[in-house]
This record gives structure tokens, C-alpha cells and sequence, in this order.
């Protein structure tokens, strides 16, 4: 897209003021009680992360766009190229989930920026997000904690919750529709929030981004994933990477005046102007359960001056769990995979 293109899609999306999404404070939930419920409902496994047990720490290089630092000032755009600190995960608390599901697939990324500035994001493999507050977070998740005779979930407890809050069915549902990823590469990766972006002049976007593969999306038939078996994904990633093919482009998807921000389980109309950011490259991954991201947070509140935050409140919610999950993860001794 070129400059004027681009200075001609940011105008006809009607440039959202920052009155248009002030910020709502939400009640708060304590972290401690977040992550019990997280436990009691998906088991503890001590040492490894509350959500995306399964995981890989990979290093990789970014470099923004000329459209990008048309929309914002943040130095990850320079057009120079940016250490980045990635990790893959499988979505679940269980470190041994099957790679061969049609279940979550993260993107979680650090931006080692210049001058000690770090912007850091979690992505999923799904347009949106399993709730849209961490109030809505909270009562699903105790609606699926098992019943401590069955060890199973209660059906009636769990079809309540979702007939009063249909939007929680939205993630499985499409999941449930998507082929199981053949690689870490291949699948797309939204971070579901919104964010305003900066520019010099001092305009302010509002937008949501998707990582996209470079070489584009690859899935697997039912046959297909159940030979592959259970742990697949990290051989696969590293030969990929080897041979340089591992690569997303970094989009970012316009909001319009009127389209709705603040919430993870809705996504932008299909067809808003997309503008590319730059492009992320994998080069190397960790050969064992290793490397640098082991105690990343991968909080969205970390942010580069010229990006920030909607008034979606599970973006800042979710900084407290993040870091008491830390500390939990170095008490019992943290893993990696």
C-alpha cells in the first residue's frame, strides 16, 4: 500500500477520536482467586504456565513498515530490525496436550525495543477471545471446573452459564470449524484487543491486528493429524525454521467510527482496510525446554510509547494474574514445555 493509499484508507475510516473510546474502569478480580479457579478447573502443574503450558522459546527479527510509521510512532517501525523474543504454545494448562487437537495455538512476542523500550503481546489462533471481562472469565471457568465425584464438568451448570453469556461458545466453535494446524508457521494469530496507534502529527487509530504466515495457511484432515500423533509441533517448527520458513506478516485491521473495540469476543466487520505493519521472522528456537522466555510475562500493558490500549477490560486484567503466575512458576521451579 502506498503512502497515499494508506493516508486515503486511514481517512475513510473516519479516524476514531480518543473521546470515542474513553476508558471504563473495570471491577477488579483478585488474581490469587483467578488463578485457584484456573487450577481447581484445569488441574496444576507445577512449574509451567497457567495457559499455554506447552510451549517453545524461539528468537526472531522484525522489521516495520513505511505504512506503519505512517500510523504510529513507535520505535519497533524504524524500518531497522528488532531482536524479538518468541515463544509457541499450545493453548491449555496441560503440558502435555495433544499437538494433533483442534485446540489454541499461541503467539506470545517481546519487542526488544531501542534504549530498553519493550512491547510485548500474546496472540491466539483464533479471532476471539473466550469472554469478553474477567468477570464473564471467572464464571466460565468455574461453570467447567469438574465435580469432585465424576471428575467431569456439570452439563447443566455449564449449559447455564453459556445460555446466559452465548458469546463464551464463540473460540470452541471456531476451533471446532478450523482444521488442525500442520505447524506453529502456518496458522494465523489475532491478538483480539484493540489498539490506538499514534502518529507523529498526533492522530490516533484504532485498530486489531493478526499475525498472518508469510507462506500462508496449512491445515491437516482428520487422517492426517491422527497420524502425526500427540507432539508434533516442536520438531516441525525447528525444521521449518532451519530451512527459513517461518515468517508472518504483522496486519493490522482499521476500525471505523461505530464499530465496537472493547470487547475480545467481538471482532472487527469483515473488510475493514488492512494495513501492514512489517514483517516478523523466526530465526532459531530453542533446542530444549530453555531460553529467554521462560520468565516473560508476555503483558499487553507493556506497551511502546505510540501504541495503547482500548477500553477493553480484559487487556489490563490481565497483568495481575501474569505476574502472580510468575511467582508461583518460580516458587514450584519454572519449566519451559
Amino acid at each position: 500500500m502506498t503512502k497515499l493509499a494508506l493516508s486515503a484508507a486511514v481517512a475513510a475510516s473516519a479516524m476514531l477520536t480518543v473521546s470515542a473510546f474513553a476508558q471504563t474502569a473495570a471491577a477488579p478480580v483478585d488474581p490469587n482467586s483467578f488463578l485457584n479457579q484456573f487450577e481447581a478447573t484445569f488441574g496444576k502443574f507445577e512449574g509451567y504456565r497457567r495457559s499455554g503450558a506447552k510451549g517453545v522459546c524461539a528468537m526472531g527479527e522484525f522489521v516495520g513498515t513505511a505504512e506503519a510509521r505512517g500510523l504510529s510512532t513507535a520505535s519497533a517501525f524504524s524500518g531497522a530490525p528488532v531482536p524479538v523474543v518468541v515463544r509457541f504454545s499450545v493453548g491449555g494448562a496441560n503440558p502435555k496436550a495433544p499437538d494433533n487437537a483442534k485446540s489454541q495455538r499461541n503467539l506470545a512476542l517481546q519487542f526488544n525495543l531501542p534504549n530498553g523500550e519493550v512491547w510485548q503481546m500474546g496472540n491466539i489462533s483464533a479471532p476471539v477471545f473466550g469472554a469478553s471481562s474477567p468477570q464473564q472469565f471467572l464464571g466460565r471457568l468455574a461453570s467447567l471446573q469438574p465435580d469432585p465425584a465424576t471428575k467431569m464438568p456439570d452439563a447443566a451448570k455449564v449449559k447455564a452459564f453459556a445460555d446466559a453469556n452465548p458469546e463464551v461458545l464463540l473460540q470452541g466453535r471456531h476451533f471446532a470449524s478450523q482444521p488442525v494446524p500442520a505447524s506453529f508457521g502456518t496458522v494465523n494469530y489475532w491478538g483480539v484487543h484493540a489498539f490506538g496507534f499514534t502518529n507523529a502529527s498526533g492522530s490516533k487509530q484504532f485498530g486489531k491486528w493478526v499475525f498472518e504466515p508469510v507462506g500462508g495457511l496449512q491445515g491437516l484432515t482428520d487422517d492426517e493429524a491422527k497420524a502425526k500423533g500427540p507432539a508434533f509441533l516442536f520438531d516441525d517448527l525447528r525444521q521449518r525454521v532451519k530451512d527459513g520458513k517461518v515468517a508472518f506478516n504483522f496486519n493490522l485491521e482499521l476500525a471505523q467510527a461505530g464499530d465496537q473495540i472493547d470487547s475480545a469476543t467481538v471482532p472487527l466487520p469483515a473488510g475493514r482496510t488492512k494495513v501492514n505493519l512489517g514483517m516478523l521472522k523466526v530465526t532459531s528456537v530453542a533446542e530444549d525446554g530453555g531460553g529467554p522466555c521462560l520468565t516473560i510475562t508476555y503483558n499487553p500493558m507493556v506497551l511502546p510509547k505510540g501504541v495503547e490500549p482500548s477500553a477493553d477490560p480484559m487487556i489490563a486484567a490481565r497483568a495481575a494474574p501474569y505476574a502472580v503466575g510468575l511467582g508461583r512458576r518460580l516458587t514450584e521451579g519454572a519449566k519451559q514445555q
